[in-house]
């Protein structure tokens, strides 16, 4: 991964820089100062991963992500104040940890970045088939629907669930949900598609599948209840 390191203070990007020699898989590119340089960068470099403190001068570390649209490289924002971890979170990021450092939890986040960009290729379906393709950690491999149970939009990627392991990809819940039959997945969340057919139980506001606890929320519940055809 091509990595920015952004940062206005030298000794923070001077710490991050040597906690990558661990990483070998992660390339800095460049150090930044402000969002102007990290702007200069990605003009010129495809740049995979940024690296990213929040409170800058000028343009924050948010204002930064805002600006860069959907098409953005993954972000893992390092900061000293935990009160942004909220805000940070609801722009789909990868990680927030807080500084001093901690060397093991620095390469966590690294380790669920390369996990998503080893993913970074769009589920592959069509609403004739009875099976998808995803990428996974290089390898293409076939889905058959009728296994999935339910997927889950967490951050920058969706994580699949099947009966016994799960599977994860570079994605938005919507590009999913597009290139899944309407007849069989149904979306009852804003962060959540379950396959019909493998409810087990509905109570309130929460259904089981799997022995998995799902939300249901009250924008799409009316659609789930017309969808399930209830003797």
């Amino acid at each position: 991964m091509n990595c920015l390191i952004v940062d206005d203070h030298a000794i923070a990007r001077s710490i991050i820089r040597h906690l990558l020699k661990i990483e070998k898989s992660v390339n800095v590119v460049a150090e930044c100062e402000n969002a102007e340089e990290v702007y200069k960068n990605m003009a010129i470099h495809k740049i995979d991963l940024l690296l990213l403190d929040i409170q800058m001068p000028e343009t924050s570390g948010i204002d930064l992500v805002k600006s860069l649209g959907s098409n953005r490289p993954l972000i893992i924002f390092i900061s000293s104040h935990k009160d942004h971890a909220a805000t940070a979170f609801d722009l789909n990021v990868v990680d927030f940890i807080t500084k001093p450092l901690m060397p093991e939890r620095f390469l966590q986040a690294i380790t669920k970045a390369k996990e998503i960009y080893k993913a970074k290729n769009i589920i592959v379906a069509s609403n004739r088939d009875e099976f998808i393709f995803i990428r996974d950690s290089g390898v293409i491999r076939r889905l058959n629907l009728a296994d999935i149970n339910y997927l889950e939009a967490k951050g920058d990627y969706v994580k699949i669930y099947l009966f016994d392991k799960s599977y994860s990809i570079y994605a938005s819940l919507k590009s999913v949900e597009d290139k899944l039959p309407s007849n069989t997945f149904i979306r009852i969340h804003r962060s959540f598609i379950i396959n019909v057919g493998k409810i087990d139980t509905i109570e309130g506001n929460t259904l089981i599948i799997n022995k998995s606890f799902v939300p249901i929320s009250d924008a799409y519940k009316n659609v789930l209840n017309k969808r399930m055809q209830i003797l």
